[in-house]
């Protein structure tokens, strides 16, 4: 006899409670050990090449910077694509390599490229930063820090030095990135009719000043018996004696820096302004490892802030933070878990009325998902949106396998054994279902784990979570279920086995479908036509809308304006949104990442859901008419990371053919009912003042373009930062910066009479070896794989991502593009398209190894595809409930179906192996058949039943989060209705047709072959 794992534990009771007992306190532990995060923890091999050069228009950083850096790095192995974004006095190159290239190998190769061309790049710019991608790591939240009475200078310092000091102290914070407020720097204004008469620039100032104005290390002398170290103080220790510094001019003079200049001290020149509802305000973000768990970082956060607040007067408060979405989806997920295993429970009960056998099965749950947060740890698995989505929709799969042993083992004892007896009996009986049915979640389950690309990185936790939960439910079904079951259960007061009303019906059902198998396999086909043909009236998508009570609005204003003109503007827009009484507060940050002053950005945090009648994206729909009237700026609603709804791309070399197109798809698109706030990445053309250069005379006084391009800059905006001479105050470095006066730009003369040092020491005014004139270029520039790159973006305002989209690739526009421009597929179509084929190729792979599984258990080859066929039964319903109520056919409902396939086989399963066991017992097969259906239909209804009851509470959105969960729910409904109905009904049909085409085959080729094969349980 083959030896029988519950047999051995039914007589054995200590090993396997000792062993739940342990998994279970090891795995409480685990979980309240996993981090929390909002997404599990992908490290996709990304470099970044910052190269920042103060002053360089984007049309001069790509040209001069930008491309030589792209084309260093084309040729390093494994590059997947090359994106660039080139803005004023930055150009930021990513490389993006195939998965399978190190990160570590990737960084030093970019590295190394870079190295090689430093020396052909402009000698003005910083020295290149090569870093990965993942070690900007990923923001906690905007915290805001209010204290009324103290100046705005002492709260920004306060800030830089004590907050950032704190957290920065904390485990896992990685950076605090200060906005709004002003640093502090020391201003040398100089005169220009003073520097004319001298001779000498703002540049040669600014470097006697670098060279003088310094302290440096002396090394060390030996006087006597004693060693002293020696220093060189150069830096002057007051205002006054920074004012007195000699500078040398022409002739072999000198002048005092106080008489060709003003020397101040005070704000530096304002390049960012914060407000809350028009009210200034230093605001600072919060960086954290990518490692660690968000929900920790975030608290911590928190308790220290409070812990300033108390000793420092300072008051802190959350400006805007996900992490609060990220705890909403954990109670989420924890609420909905408990919420479905109750419901689960319920509905044993009430098939089964014994609260003996009701508590086996319950016990079934936590048994299995808490072992399974152990496997997590060891995984390095987080508790983020992708495994607590795998939780959620196990949650009534794990008790399927306890219900059918219970069942079984209580229609035993009906017959008149003992609970002893019936439970070794009933469990043998059911072991190889049972190891069947589990074993398919699993391998429909793990490819998803392994698919390539980049949804393979996320989706990881997912197949294996699934599969690992229902790993255990299959452990505590062969071990503790038929244990416990044996003592704990009694024999039933009366005999049960009579059918009752439903259960004769149905078996009415099956006898007709066995007389008339031709008009219902017609009828079925018929049935799943239908709800297949249904797909394309459903709308498309990829992750269902979710409403985070935060709203975000993207502002320009005409370049060339000022900050305070920006901030102007952003205070017209707050002001219209803030009459919506759906508004809490508002957020406006002006001044942009990238240091243009014409850019400013809005965060307008709406009250609770709850609290209001419109949903986030209804409000945007609702405000966008009303602020789009503001004159003299553009504004547009995006995501929280600035993206919007809807954004498809294009690429060409040809600059003038590339922006016609995008123009001519941007009309058409603002024709499209359903979307809105159309616009391009094509920012607003930077005015520029042009030096050109004459050759001829700039050869013949030996000035070079990078002399006058220095003198130009340090002029206007002063030197770079890390070649500022430095002044120490109050412990602190503070920079001073030369410049001429702000008020000097109103034409060109100004630069015009700029004094140049000439190769024989004199100088000569800029317009002697150049000529300026006014003109335009790009603000910003954006390439991939080299080419120029221009998105255009919408909002959608009642319309399906799917059906936007079909609707632009229909735009005329969009068909007669020019042989010079391609559309490219960037973002959430890229991740979609990669994501389905993934998918499709995973999905294949399951339902390959549910056959090859069922083959190798049950050693035939056909009555596994007598199960597999009804697996289709279970999309068509899925189809036809979301298309009942509305549903997108998204991610999520994706999911759910591929939960169906593995749900589906299961049922078929445990009615074949029933046909079969009847059989090799020499029942005639219509009895069998019969008989089989009668046995089995019970707990198939009861898993059905439960796994709907646990997803009832998704459906409907009785939890804190469901809008991402509640299209899964529909699916999972919809199929476990279809699939348990019609397989009960389909599935004896179409046994009987294989055991048919069995016993010709067995005819067919002699009696060596056996229509049925005998298998121990």
């Amino acid at each position: 006899m083959a030896f029988s794992f519950s047999t051995w534990a039914i007589r054995n009771p200590v090993p396997p409670i000792l062993l739940f007992v342990m998994l279970s306190l090891a795995g409480i532990v685990a979980f309240i050990q996993l981090p929390i995060t909002a997404m599990p923890n992908v490290v996709t091999p990304v470099v970044n090449v910052l190269i920042l050069q103060p002053g360089a228009t984007p049309t001069e950083l790509e040209a001069e910077t930008t491309q030589k850096v792209e084309d260093a790095v084309a040729s390093i192995p494994g590059i997947k694509r090359i994106i660039s974004t080139v803005t004023e006095g930055q150009s930021m190159t990513q490389i993006e390599f195939n998965l399978d290239i190190g990160l570590d190998r990737a960084t030093n190769d970019v590295r190394n490229a870079v190295a090689a061309i430093r020396q052909n790049l402009p000698a003005t710019v910083r020295e290149p930063i090569v870093r990965r991608a993942s070690d900007t790591g990923r923001p906690v939240g905007i915290y805001i820090a209010e204290a009324p009475e103290m100046p705005m200078e002492d709260l920004s310092r306060f800030v830089d030095q004590s907050v950032a000091r704190e957290l920065l102290s904390l485990k896992g914070v990685s950076r605090v990135d200060r906005s709004g407020g002003s640093d502090q720097e020391i201003s040398i204004v100089l005169d220009p009719a003073t520097l004319a008469g001298l001779g000498i620039s703002a540049a040669d100032v600014s470097r006697q000043l670098a060279s003088s104005n310094v302290n440096s290390p002396g090394g060390r002398f030996t006087l006597g018996a004693t060693e002293y170290a020696l220093r060189t103080i150069g830096r002057a220790d007051s205002l006054e004696g920074l004012a007195a510094t000699r500078i040398a001019v022409p002739g072999g003079r000198e002048v005092k820096l106080s008489d060709i200049g003003a020397v101040s001290y005070g704000p530096s020149e304002l390049r960012n302004i914060t407000k809350v509802d028009g009210r200034p305000a230093v605001t600072f973000m919060v960086y954290k490892d990518p490692s660690v768990s968000e929900v920790s970082v975030a608290k911590a956060v928190r308790d220290r802030l409070e812990e300033v607040s108390k000793t420092r007067g300072v008051k802190f408060r959350v400006g805007f933070s996900d992490i609060d979405f990220v705890e909403i989806g954990y109670r989420a997920t924890m609420f909905n878990f408990a919420e479905g295993a109750l419901l689960t429970v319920l509905v044993v009960f009430l098939f089964l009325r014994d609260r003996r056998a009701t508590l086996i099965a319950a016990v079934t749950i936590p048994l299995s998902i808490i072992p399974t947060f152990l496997v997590m740890q060891w995984l390095d698995f987080t508790l983020n949106m992708i495994s607590l989505l795998a939780i959620t929709l196990v949650t009534g799969v794990l008790v399927d396998d306890a219900i059918v042993e219970v069942e079984n083992i209580e229609r035993h004892m009906r017959a008149g054994k003992s609970p002893l007896q019936a439970a070794i009996e009933a469990s043998d009986e059911i072991g190889l279902s049972v190891i069947a049915t589990t074993l398919v979640i699993c391998v429909v389950f793990v490819p998803v784990s392994f698919m390539g690309g980049l949804p393979g990185l996320y989706f990881r936790q997912f197949g294996l979570t699934v599969a690992i939960a229902a790993f255990f439910s299959l452990v505590v079904a062969r071990l503790l279920t038929p244990m416990l079951a044996s003592r704990l259960m009694k024999a039933p007061r009366a005999d049960h086995a009579r059918d009752g009303a439903m259960t004769s019906k149905y078996l009415a059902v099956v006898q007709w479908t066995l007389k008339h198998r031709i008009k219902t396999l017609v009828m079925t086909l018929v049935g799943v036509v239908a709800s297949f043909g249904l797909v394309p009236l459903l709308p498309t998508g990829f992750m269902p809308y979710d409403d985070y009570s935060v709203s975000s609005i993207s502002l320009e204003v005409p370049r060339g304006s000022t900050i305070e003109q920006t901030d102007q503007a952003a205070q017209r827009v707050a002001a219209v949104v803030s009459r919506h009484r759906e508004v809490e507060y508002v957020l406006a940050m002006s001044g942009g990442n990238d240091g243009a002053v014409n850019k400013a950005r809005l965060y307008v945090k709406l009250v609770p859901p709850s609290k209001r009648d419109i949903s986030e994206r209804e409000f945007t729909a609702l405000v966008y008419p009303e602020i789009a009237k503001l004159a003299d700026m553009r504004v547009s609603f995006d995501s929280l990371s600035g993206r919007k709804d809807v954004s498809i791309a294009l690429v060409s070399d040809d600059d003038r053919a590339l922006t016609q197109a995008a123009d001519a798809i941007k009309r058409d698109m603002q024709k499209i009912p359903g979307l809105i706030a159309v616009d391009t990445s094509v920012g607003q053309e930077q005015p520029e003042i042009v030096v050109e250069m004459d050759p001829v005379k700039s050869a013949e006084f030996g000035i070079t373009a990078q002399q006058v391009g220095e003198a130009v800059s340090i002029s206007t905006i002063g030197d770079d930062i890390p070649r500022l001479s430095k002044f120490n105050y109050m412990s602190r470095e503070i920079p001073v910066r030369v410049r001429l006066p702000r008020e000097y730009g109103t034409d060109l003369s100004t630069l015009q009479n700029l004094k140049l040092r000439t190769a024989s020491g004199d100088s000569v005014p800029l317009a002697s070896v150049a000529t300026l004139r006014f003109g335009k270029g790009p603000a910003t520039i954006e390439r991939y794989d080299r080419e120029r790159r221009i998105d255009l973006e919408a909002n959608l305002d009642g319309v399906a991502l799917g059906t936007a989209m079909e609707r632009i690739n229909a735009l005329p526009s969009l068909k007669n593009l020019s042989s010079s421009v391609r559309v490219l597929k960037t973002g959430d179509a890229e991740f979609v398209t990669e994501l389905m084929v993934s998918f499709l190729k995973a999905l294949g792979t399951g339902l390959f190894l549910v056959y090859a599984i069922q083959v190798l258990l049950y050693r035939d080859w056909l009555q596994p595809l007598a199960r597999m066929l009804a697996l289709p039964l279970s999309i068509g319903g899925a189809f036809l409930l979301l298309f009942v109520t509305g549903m997108e056919l998204s991610l999520p409902a994706l999911l759910g179906m591929l939960m169906l396939m593995g749900i589906a086989d299961k049922n078929s399963i445990l009615l074949v192996d029933a046909m079969l066991e009847r059989i090799r017992e020499g029942v005639p097969r219509f009895d069998a058949i019969m008989q089989a259906c009668r046995a089995r239909a019970r707990p198939i209804v009861m898993t059905s039943v439960a796994m709907t009851a646990g997803m009832v509470p998704l459906a409907f959105g009785v939890s804190l989060d469901s809008a991402f969960r509640a299209p899964m729910a529909i699916a999972v409904i919809g199929g476990l209705i279809s699939s348990t109905v019609l397989s009960l009904i389909l599935v004896p049909v179409l046994f009987s047709f294989v055991h048919d085409i069995e016993l010709w085959l067995a005819r067919k080729f002699g009696s060596g072959r056996r229509a049925i094969v005998p298998n121990p349980a």
